[in-house]
């Protein structure tokens, strides 16, 4: 007795499933269409052909751009077959058509999204339809289900028969107005390339470029090159060393053993053994014999300017000449001088911190010079500005300084930490040492204030690391500076 109640409701079940379909149905053929058109528009094969008149997209501001852009496109060829895509007309209109299609393919993007959203909601409530369909007989439910897919099939399929026809149609029917106004004609040689622009351009640019690499060159490097960027300094210069590059090939080739910094040879007549000579003439005639201007100390504005080498270099130079010389490493956190003799485990800063109380047990004599030693650091201390206020090392100086012609003491980098300003105060010169390609210019005005205003005792200037036209010369360092500080070690 509740069959007929089953059946009723079947129907109006049914009926709302219907029409949820239909739409459906209706809006994936407009979606379906709809992407189609994209694709089309998107392929870059299609830009010179006409679209779809009758696409099937129910938005008439889409129908009425692509009637806008089928009617442009139309003037385009035209015009194409009248003249070459090189005419700036046909160009301007590719420009506009290209702008056409991008306006198109946005508005078919939002009314994608519009088709989708309304796909959704009528799939939904189909669903929902759907469940209230399975609650009847399961043989009622799949005939319906059967039916339903068959309708949905047939009504897709004659859809898409039918827009087919109707394109085919509308291919078929259109028709170009062209005509050639004049026949094509040109010479026999061809008008690009012109081999002699060619010739031309390539000469300018072969001029040009090393012009403009010569000036960016000379131009933005900011550092100091040569002499000739100290010649407005009034510092008294002692010296010039050329850059010198000396490797060996490690075991198996790999990195390049570390040459030892001494390069002064007795006897040796080559550039770099020159130049040192001439800044012993000049150091010697500067000091002259006197006791009092004989402790000198090295230093520099930039860790890797050369100091440990220059030191090294200059006492080898003077003991070779007879001179009796000691170098002091007043590097008490890098220790570079020290490395020349292995870095022994007793130095200054043992004497200095109480540890040891003879100054003679830990100065070490040079193994290849009679006449010059070497005092090391020592043990690297944890407070090494704290050591150098000790009154044991004004004791040092002053006992040294009757014992030996010169004291070349070697010192951290001014702007780094305080340890030169100490031990200047002891000192009776101050040399600073200006690495080529490393100091700023700008940093010039400020070595130059420094003298004028006597923070340093008879302050001199070597410039070191030059290259000239007799090779390539120099020393190349490798200097990272601290202890406990922040700095890295490291001597070349």
């Amino acid at each position: 007795h509740l069959l007929p109640d089953v059946q009723a409701a079947s129907s109006m079940y049914m009926a709302q499933s219907s029409a949820a379909n239909a739409q459906i149905l209706s809006l994936n053929n407009q979606l379906y269409m709809t992407r189609y058109i994209r694709n089309y528009l998107a392929n870059d094969a299609n830009r010179t052909q006409l679209l779809p008149a009758n696409s099937g997209i129910e938005s008439a501001n889409i129908e009425s751009q692509i009637a806008e852009y089928n009617k442009q496109l139309l003037q385009r060829n035209s015009l194409v077959a009248n003249s070459s895509t090189e005419n700036p007309l046909v160009v301007d209109m590719d420009q506009a058509l290209a702008s056409m299609r991008g306006a198109i393919i946005r508005s078919i993007d939002n009314q994608i999204v519009t088709l989708n959203s309304q796909i959704k909601s009528l799939r939904q409530t189909e669903q929902q339809t759907t469940s209230r369909i399975a609650a009847n007989p399961t043989q009622a439910k799949y005939l319906l289900s059967v039916e339903r897919q068959q309708k949905v099939k047939e009504a897709l399929y004659l859809f898409l028969l039918q827009k087919r026809e109707e394109n085919e149609l509308s291919q078929a029917f259109t028709a170009y107005n062209t005509r050639i106004v004049t026949p094509p004609h040109g010479s026999m040689l061809p008008t690009s390339p012109v081999h002699k622009n060619i010739f031309m351009v390539a000469f300018a640019l072969g001029l040009l470029i090393p012009i403009v690499i010569i000036f960016m060159r000379e131009n933005m490097n900011t550092r100091v090159r040569g002499r000739k960027d100290l010649e407005n300094l009034t510092i008294p210069f002692i010296g010039e060393i050329p850059l010198f590059t000396r490797k060996k090939k490690g075991i198996l080739g790999k990195k390049p053993q570390e040459v030892k910094a001494v390069i002064v040879k007795e006897g040796n007549r080559d550039i770099i053994n020159e130049a040192f000579r001439v800044l012993r003439t000049n150091l010697e005639f500067m000091t002259g014999k006197d006791k009092t201007s004989n402790v000198i100390i090295m230093t520099s504005f930039n860790p890797g300017s050369g100091k440990s080498f220059l030191t090294m270099n200059i006492a080898v130079s003077l003991a070779i000449k007879g001179k009796k010389v000691l170098v002091i490493d007043g590097d008490l956190r890098h220790a570079s001088a020290s490395s020349y003799i292995d870095s022994p485990d007793k130095g200054l800063s043992d004497y200095l911190g109480g540890r040891i109380d003879n100054l003679d047990e830990i100065i070490v004599p040079d193994p290849k010079h009679k006449s010059m030693d070497i005092l090391p650091v020592g043990t690297i201390p944890p407070n090494p500005t704290e050591l150098l206020f000790d009154e044991r090392l004004k004791q040092t100086i002053d006992t040294v300084r009757e014992q030996y012609d010169y004291v070349l003491i070697d010192c951290p980098p001014v702007e780094l930490v305080a340890d030169t300003q100490i031990i200047e105060k002891l000192a009776d010169r101050t040399v600073f040492v200006v690495r080529a390609g490393l100091l700023e210019r700008s940093m010039l005005a400020e070595l130059e204030k420094i003298y004028e205003e006597k923070k340093y005792k008879n302050m001199s200037l070597i410039l070191n690391g030059t290259e000239g036209s007799g090779g390539r010369y120099g020393y190349r360092y490798g200097y990272r500076y601290g202890y406990h500080y922040g700095y890295g070690s490291g001597y070349h």
